[in-house]
């Protein structure tokens, strides 16, 4: 039923519009009369498009002929309908295998590179004609471990787009300290800082927020290793926390690197966007940005004071502690 005007067909009418199930039915080019309903097929270059359905006073021989006007029209229109939803479902077609062929093209070296370090590494470890110092094992060792991390955090940011590109996405809210989300976070990167120091300035007495501990702990370290990739070697990265209105509370990570020029703050968050001499597959920002859409926040990314780049997002408070500020800010102004 794509559009009706006023009184609705009953059952009866209905079953004489449309025949049940595995009974075939038939109408006209011509308005033909089924007992006191008058059908009228809807045809475009030669094909059936619809059927006009109308019920109620008879229709006089003079009307006849602007009714047909008037479903020819209908026709053309449901016809340019469907010839629309046609072409978006090709260009959207087009545009997933655009998409799996960038991803493939994206991750492949990504993939590569960590795999080969392993193999190359774990040959040298077994070869029994190798005579190696303890100093070149531990190294070894030190660098499989290393390039395991990168291809787990791959497979879990391809993992993630997966989800989001299947529309399985939806954030499982909890309350949750930002405070203890910061610090798992913290615990979890462990290695993958690479020797540089993760500090934290999280405000004292923020109220809890209402966010999927788990999406929200990808975005955080997301953004923690984007910024200790561009950022110089030992230079510290910055968590921060603050609450920035009475029902929100905004999270930052603070890079000492080269920034991004204000003509690139929105394209970087785009699927497969990197910056300037990155090898990497372009995935993490733009899953954060995801992440954090899918609980009706926004993020972005600022200078930072003295020298490199300040990603930004915000978190929603709790809505009962939301309430609860607002009534003692409330009762303080009076």
């Amino acid at each position: 039923m794509a559009a009706t005007a006023g009184e609705p067909l009953s059952a009866e009418q209905l079953r004489q519009a449309v025949p049940p199930p595995g009974a075939l039915g038939s109408v006209g080019e011509q308005p033909g009369d089924q007992g006191d309903l008058l059908l009228l097929a809807l045809t475009a270059s030669g094909r059936p498009v619809g059927l006009l359905a109308l019920s109620g006073q008879a229709v006089s021989q003079s009307e006849r002929e602007p009714l047909l006007l008037f479903a020819n029209q209908i026709a053309l229109a449901v016809e340019r309908a469907q010839l629309r939803e046609q072409a978006l479902r090709m260009r959207l077609t087009e545009e997933m295998a655009r998409l799996a062929k960038t991803l493939v093209a994206a991750v492949a070296h990504d993939l590569r590179a960590p795999l080969s370090s392993i193999k190359a590494s774990s040959s040298t470890l077994s070869d029994p004609d190798l005579d190696l110092s303890p100093q070149a094992r531990q190294d070894l060792a030190k660098l499989i471990d290393v390039q395991a991390d990168r291809l787990a955090d791959l497979v879990t940011n391809l993992l993630d787009m997966s989800r989001i590109q299947a529309g399985v996405l939806e954030p499982r809210r909890v309350l949750t300290q930002v405070a203890d989300l910061v610090a798992s976070v913290s615990g979890d990167l462990g290695p993958a800082l690479r020797g540089h120091a993760l500090t934290t300035h999280i405000a004292g007495h923020l109220p809890p927020v209402d966010v999927d501990a788990t999406l929200i702990s990808r975005v955080l370290t997301n953004l923690v290793q984007n910024a200790i990739r561009y950022s110089p070697k030992g230079a510290a990265v910055t968590i921060g926390a603050r609450l920035s209105q009475p029902g929100t509370v905004e999270v930052s990570v603070t890079d000492q690197g080269p920034g991004i020029s204000p003509s690139r703050r929105d394209e970087i968050f785009t699927l497969f966007v990197r910056r300037a001499d990155d090898a990497g597959a372009g995935l993490g920002l733009t899953i954060a940005k995801t992440f954090i859409e899918a609980h009706g926040q926004r993020i972005w990314v600022e200078d930072a004071p003295g020298g490199g780049a300040r990603f930004c997002f915000t978190l929603p408070v709790a809505a009962n502690v939301a309430e609860e500020r607002q009534l003692v800010e409330d009762s303080h102004r009076r």
